[in-house]
């Protein structure tokens, strides 16, 4: 696939970017359908954005600080930083800020977040202890479009792990972030080739095999 084809992806960060580094990886390929032009965070020395530039890419720092409690304004700052780029898609990436309905409304539909759970379950922070707490069976993440509503959008992908009964919550954690870096890059090239699908909540993939078989845990 060539370059001028390829979807002009941002990545957004706040800290060391594990997720990031998963996409600069599969954006190697050359049949990989999204190019990733810049990483950006809200935090100057987020680890992520050194790791950007040791990979050669563009980087740049908005300090959320600056702008006290407005976030509509630290919103238009970002939207404009994206748009000197020509970015086509934006990726979340361990970005830990809430993002206002004006800059998800004017991304709509090209703005994409993974989370460390099987949405709805468990939306916010804490998701480990909480599944753990709960004594769900499942647990995994999950990679959706963005909406005004926080960790609500419409689910492109979802990748399950099984809780164990020695689980702590850094064990279960190491097990789903193993499953984030898989499902973020098939998610990314998905939405990047047009092969995504809303209508109203749901996404449909076009051209996906469904699965025939059940995803059990435990197993007896």
């Amino acid at each position: 696939m060539s370059e001028a084809t390829k979807k002009r992806v941002a990545v957004l960060i706040s800290g060391r970017g594990s997720n990031m580094a998963s996409l600069i990886e599969a954006a190697k390929e050359p049949g990989y359908p999204a190019e990733i032009v810049v990483v950006g965070s809200n935090r100057p020395d987020a680890a992520g954005l050194e790791a950007a530039k040791e990979a050669g890419l563009q980087t740049f720092a908005i300090d959320h600080k600056e702008f006290g409690k407005d976030r509509a304004a630290f919103d238009s700052a970002l939207s404009a930083e994206l748009k000197k780029h020509d970015v086509e898609l934006v990726v979340l990436a361990g970005f830990m800020r809430l993002l206002t309905p004006g800059f998800t409304e004017e991304w709509e539909g090209r703005l994409i977040n993974i989370h460390p759970a099987l949405l709805p379950s468990f939306p916010g922070l804490n998701t480990h202890a909480r599944a753990l707490e709960t004594g769900v069976k499942l647990h995994g993440a999950t990679v959706h479009f963005v909406t005004s509503e926080m960790d609500v959008g419409p689910i492109i992908m979802q990748g399950a792990v099984p809780v164990l009964d020695d689980d702590s919550e850094q064990t279960l954690a190491a097990r789903v972030l193993e499953v984030e870096h898989q499902i973020y890059p098939e998610a990314l090239a998905l939405v990047a080739a047009k092969r995504t699908e809303i209508n109203g909540m749901r996404v449909t993939i076009v051209g996906s095999d469904d699965l025939d078989d059940d995803l059990i845990a435990p197993t007896v």
